[in-house]
């Protein structure tokens, strides 16, 4: 109002009582026209999701039958935010250009450099017109790293279902606030913050990198983080321990240096929360797994 009563001083400047208020007239149309503009073009996640729960969650299953029949159990395990269907991946191409649904997929990523298969998250998206060009066009709520492309080691079933209750927990949070929507890596990592620090740790020693040292372990290492191999870390997670949370590493099965990513996880093992995410650059400095500097960053909040 304040903004439009000072054009109309401004027109009582004019000698022309009619062209000033054609003056007016104008000026108040234009701005009529870039309020509306203005609000057409929200586009931020939480308006994005804000009719997730009424959609249809289409399941696209891989055609990978041992994938796939996790795939439907955890889904019925764990999905409780909105209603699903399964699909094929002949269906989600014919129905990812409409926006009636969100589509929980399957998504190969290869970084920019990379001449190998990258790694398989699972992806949640939304349908729309701008899936003509490819998923990548498609507005992406969250994706989470369940193995590498090139095939997986037995362990991503073990963790298929948590990643589908973080993916679920992380959405729900992102309805409502859009700090949380665009800091998935923190909001995360806040658990382990908070509770984590309070826990033991079951590290597999295959999710180590290689480049940390003897020196490394010494120094950031505790009685209550034990090294252990991948089955016994997946026995624990798998019986439900108490107070306790165990890794996961997922990375390209051929890395390239300086263009692949590594990811790295802790679970809780009794509530299957997701209680630490973070990834790095694969060098020849660093290898894949957890660095000194995640044992450090772990070893700092105890």
């Amino acid at each position: 109002m304040f903004f439009i009563k000072s054009l109309c001083n401004f027109a009582g400047f004019l000698e022309d009582e009619m062209m000033s208020k054609k003056v007016v007239t104008f000026l108040c149309a234009m701005l009529l026209c870039l309020s509306v503009f203005g609000q057409g073009k929200v586009s931020t996640r939480k308006y994005i999701l804000n009719d997730f729960s009424d959609k249809i969650t289409q399941v696209v299953l891989s055609g990978n039958e041992v994938l796939d029949s996790g795939l439907r159990q955890e889904i019925v395990n764990y999905w409780t935010l909105s209603p699903y269907e399964f699909c094929t991946q002949e269906e989600f191409e014919e129905r990812k250009t409409q926006d009636l649904y969100y589509f929980l997929i399957l998504a190969e990523s290869r970084f920019k450099g990379e001449e190998d298969p990258g790694v398989l998250f699972l992806t949640l998206v939304k349908g729309g017109e701008t899936a003509t060009e490819g998923i990548q066009e498609m507005h992406e709520i969250i994706s989470i790293p369940l193995m590498a492309a090139a095939g997986g080691s037995g362990r991503e079933l073990v963790y298929l279902g948590p990643i589908i209750q973080a993916i679920q927990e992380f959405t729900q949070d992102a309805m409502q606030s859009e700090k949380t929507a665009y800091s998935m890596d923190h909001w995360f990592n806040r658990y382990y913050l908070k509770e984590g620090k309070m826990k033991q740790i079951y590290l597999a020693e295959d999710d180590l990198s290689e480049k940390v040292t003897e020196k490394d372990r010494q120094r950031y290492l505790d009685e209550d983080i034990h090294l252990c191999s991948d089955e016994e870390a997946d026995e624990v997670f798998l019986k439900g321990r108490y107070h306790t949370l165990v890794s996961y590493t997922v990375a390209p099965f051929l890395p390239e240096n300086k263009a692949s990513y590594c990811y790295k996880m802790l679970f809780d093992a009794e509530s299957h929360r997701l209680f630490y995410f973070h990834k790095h650059k694969i060098t020849e400095k660093t290898g894949v797994g957890f660095l000194a500097a995640d044992l450090k960053r772990l070893a700092l909040s105890r």
